[in-house]
């Protein structure tokens, strides 16, 4: 299991951004969250199989019909926490 915390900026805030991340994440049975920050981006911690995890990545890139992904960017944490399911924060 490989857990990112990953950074997405672009126009990725009032376009459903964080509500298609969730679905992709469950479809990929990648736990974690997702949230808007300040700066007008998106953060998402997602936790799983690395392969499912790096797919989660490219789904990232495209974003919903709205969005226009600027960046992804990722580091790999070391999981301190095990997240049961992958949910929107606020």
């Amino acid at each position: 299991m490989i857990q990112y915390e990953i950074r997405v900026t672009g126009r990725v805030q009032r376009v459903g951004f964080r509500y298609y991340v969730q679905q992709q994440a469950k479809l990929l049975n990648v736990t974690g969250w997702v949230r808007n920050t300040v700066d007008g981006g998106v953060m998402v911690v997602a936790q799983g199989s690395e392969p499912a995890v790096k797919t989660l990545l490219d789904y990232l890139w495209v974003g919903p019909p709205l969005s226009l992904v600027k960046s992804v960017h990722h580091a790999e944490l070391q999981a301190i926490e095990t997240y049961t399911d992958f949910e929107v924060r606020y």
